[in-house]
């Protein structure tokens, strides 16, 4: 193979009022033709800023101080911005992370293939249109002739991303540079666009530089890997070697973090970051407060309200007093109405669906988009109305949002994590505002200097300093923000814990230490929870027993130990095959 991109001595520098900060130090990079290189690494590794360097699309101030860049021998560092426009698109294209805000939803499909491809190539508009119909069917989009002319929001996420990657093929570059192509994408359609970005190289000659966080990923298609940290290169090679006997001790660290499908861990491999410390150790501190204050807090959680007797209701099934929670025929359906006919119409999210959960239980739930997942998790804590069905909760009637109070007692007894800790916090209010509410909501602690004392040890708890209660959410990285996340949901005092997708956007290494965090609490304090991921491999390090959700129905349920060696659902058996492949990994 012909070397395609030549990465020699890059390195890109930020000034800040602080002083310059060196984000990429002295990276080497090779890309032949039809190879995908992986670029791999913890938040801050300098993996997006390397692709940034190479298209030309460093944000201001930041730039390349030293280096150089070739393409095809041809050096990009020494051309001007006009010169590089005209090559970025046309011989340099990108797959970005998020296809909804790369694609313009005020703009068809159609207008907007067609505009890129008549840009870069001499066609006419019949000419162009007939090439992007190509390229719609050669990225397996079903029907493309028809499809062409719908919208963005008209597609699925899979749909979008793979019209993404037939934007970025239009101008038949050479050289792809994909950032998180497939991070919020489930492990079926992940394993559709990971095959098209592995074929596409292969048939096309396509140099691909796949930039992601995913080990798994990195295994299952790059044929080699350089691995990153604070912008340096930490090893270099084909990726067997590096994924399956790494020299370094961080890779081997970075490969020992990583959920595996093959076993239950205990524990993961913490690597040793400075990420959940902000300022240094500082000497800050509120007088008496610590981790063992707050676990002892919530240890000692008195009794919880009883629940009025017009709301009791007598289980119809198996004894409550083994379960936590039970659902019996719940059924969810989203804008439901009665038509002129007196039929319900209305998108089902959720069609009869029975499960319960004994204490201290971990059900972890899972599923591609669409199955019903996160409208469960919403439904149990009161969030969307119940069509039909019924719950109970520790042995009482557990009605669903549109008869639960906010002064109900379950409101305070069932807690939930969401998936982007960023959009679910304040970010007007300070830390310490945002874990107080729940004190001062629900009583449970005098204002001042008792309130406060919490704050500062239930972040202890959850391994942040106690100074981060003076801040604001936007000064914490993914991982501090999600810790805060789950500390909010302790300040309640909760018997049960829902946990949609906590780690589904974080790194390896920090996604180990929130997982670890969750199986100490839960142990500690003896938590159920409802775990909802679409990644097998950390259900299975988090899970008690496994239940499998596919267009709002029930497929199977199971311990998971049986679930992941013996899985009775076709269904079930399909996801397993389609997770990323581990193999490498998979060395004791």
């Amino acid at each position: 193979m012909d070397k395609l991109l030549s990465v020699n001595n890059l390195s890109v520098m930020i000034p800040t009022r602080f002083g310059d900060f060196l984000a990429v130090d002295s990276i080497n990079l090779d890309v032949k033709e039809g190879q995908i290189h992986g670029l791999v690494g913890e938040s801050g590794a300098g993996k997006s800023t390397i692709g940034a360097a190479i298209i030309g699309l460093l944000e201001t101030p930041a730039f390349v101080s030293s280096g150089t860049i070739k393409l095809l021998g041809q050096s990009l560092t020494e051309l001007d911005n006009q010169t590089l426009e005209g090559l970025r698109g046309r011989r340099i294209s990108m797959i970005f992370q998020d296809p909804q805000t790369s694609l313009n939803p005020l703009l068809s499909i159609s207008d907007q293939l067609v505009e890129t491809i008549r840009q870069h190539r001499s066609m006419s508009r019949d000419e162009a249109r007939k090439a992007a119909i190509e390229l719609l069917e050669e990225t397996g989009i079903n029907n493309a002739a028809q499809r062409i002319d719908d919208y963005p929001h008209q597609f699925s996420g899979g749909m979008r991303q793979r019209v993404v990657i037939a934007l970025a093929l239009c101008t038949e570059p050479a050289l792809i540079i994909a950032d998180e192509p497939t991070t919020a994408l489930d492990v079926s359609v992940q394993k559709q666009i990971l095959k098209l970005i592995r074929d596409l190289a292969k048939q096309r000659g396509v140099g691909v530089i796949l930039i992601t966080h995913d080990i798994g990923v990195i295994a299952e298609i790059t044929d080699e890997v350089t691995v990153l940290r604070y912008g340096r290169v930490v090893e270099h090679g084909k990726t067997p070697k590096v994924l399956g006997s790494p020299d370094e001790t961080y890779t081997q660290q970075l490969m020992a973090a990583v959920p595996r499908l093959d076993k239950r861990l205990d524990r993961f491999v913490n690597i040793a970051s400075d990420d959940h410390r902000i300022d240094g150790n500082t000497a800050w501190q509120v007088k008496g407060a610590n981790d063992q204050h707050a676990s002892q807090w919530l240890l000692n959680n008195p009794t919880s309200q009883s629940v009025p007797a017009a709301d009791q209701t007598e289980l119809s099934t198996s004894d409550s007093s083994t379960s936590v929670l039970q659902v019996q025929n719940l059924s969810v359906t989203y804008d439901a109405k009665r038509s002129w006919f007196g039929k319900k119409t209305g998108f089902q999210a959720l069609n009869d669906i029975s499960f319960d959960i004994k204490p201290g239980e971990v059900l972890g739930v899972v599923g591609e988009s669409g199955s019903g997942k996160s409208t469960l998790a919403k439904a149990i804590a009161g969030l969307v109305p119940v069509s039909q069905g019924a719950m109970w909760f520790n042995g009482t009637n557990l009605p669903d949002a549109a008869q639960r109070a906010r002064t109900h007692p379950a409101r305070r007894q069932i807690q939930m994590v969401f998936q982007d800790p960023y959009s679910s916090l304040n970010n007007r209010r300070t830390v310490e505002a945002i874990l107080t509410e729940s004190l001062r909501f629900y009583g449970l602690a005098d204002k001042g200097a008792p309130s406060r004392k919490l704050v500062a040890s239930m972040l202890e708890l959850v391994e942040m300093p106690q100074r981060a209660m003076l801040k604001y959410p936007h000064q914490f990285s993914g991982g501090q923000r999600q810790r805060i996340a789950i500390a909010r949901a302790l300040m309640a005092r909760p018997d049960f814990l829902i946990c949609d997708e906590p780690t589904s956007a974080l790194d390896v290494s920090i996604q180990a230490q929130i997982l670890n965090l969750l199986k100490e609490l839960q142990k500690n304090l003896g938590l159920t929870i409802v775990f909802i991921s679409h990644n097998l491999a950390v259900v299975r390090q988090m899970a008690d027993t496994v239940m499998v959700l596919r267009n709002g129905e029930h497929v199977e349920s199971g311990l998971n130990e049986d679930f992941f060696t013996n899985p009775a659902a076709d269904y079930s058996q399909q996801l397993l095959r389609e997770s990323p492949s581990l193999e490498l990994l998979l060395t004791d």
